[in-house]
């Protein structure tokens, strides 16, 4: 049985005093480094930051998130991108809107653009197009009836090629993750090129290859025009 559903919905915009600042990127884009880079730059203007991340690393949810990261626990992928999802709502309710009712500057390395990029290279074996990003938008609650999560003031996506992500990767410290194959890191750059290619006015398009200064200053020169 067949049924027809036809409707507009939008993305929910931060109406609160905070500002929401993201950082998306595939693996080796620089994120953490220029999150940390910004919370600097907030500190010497003397203003309160909350630094997140998503996936969290914490909690019980968060805590089994990375152990599947890792390798170290094993999930089917589609229910694996539901737990992301619930990790998500929790976030959302106990970290993001609190912070930002209270004015304060939440910066926080990826949020729900990452369901779109890695679930449909999960769920919908890694074919993006239109229906199967929509798909993913209103599953995830991206956009929902029930519930939406708040859209950042500003998304930026760190943009690297395959073979810097890849040269990158291979001389991190930290423990390797799942997504860090070639093969998925290339799905999960196309990934973003198509999401920011749907979603231009809401997603500004950094070069990742730059020194770390040079990116700092296009963030801040961007994040500067932003009114609240």
């Amino acid at each position: 049985m067949k049924y027809h559903i036809d409707f507009e919905l939008e993305l929910r915009k931060n109406s609160y005093s905070g500002t929401y600042i993201v950082l998306e990127g595939t693996e080796g884009s620089g994120k953490s480094t220029q999150v940390e880079r910004l919370i600097e730059y907030y500190k010497e203007q003397e203003r309160e930051v909350i630094k997140t991340r998503e996936p969290r690393k914490e909690g019980l949810i968060g805590e089994m998130v990375h152990k599947i990261l890792l390798g170290d626990l094993k999930m089917n992928p589609v229910a694996f991108q539901y737990l992301f999802s619930a990790d998500r709502m929790l976030h959302h309710k106990e970290i993001i809107e609190p912070a930002l009712k209270s004015g304060k500057i939440v910066i926080s390395d990826r949020n729900f653009w990452s369901a779109v990029v890695y679930g449909i290279v999960d769920k919908l074996d890694g074919e993006y197009n239109t229906k199967n990003m929509n798909q993913l938008l209103v599953s995830q609650s991206i956009l929902s009836f029930y519930h939406q999560f708040i859209a950042p003031d500003v998304t930026f996506y760190l943009n690297i090629p395959l073979d810097v992500s890849l040269q990158r990767i291979s001389i991190k410290k930290d423990a390797k993750e799942i997504y860090e194959e070639e093969s998925k890191i290339k799905k999960i750059i196309d990934g973003y090129n198509f999401v920011v290619k749907h979603f231009s006015d809401n997603i500004v398009t950094i070069d990742g290859t730059k020194s770390k200064d040079e990116v700092t200053a296009d963030l801040i020169s961007t994040i500067n025009q932003i009114k609240k």
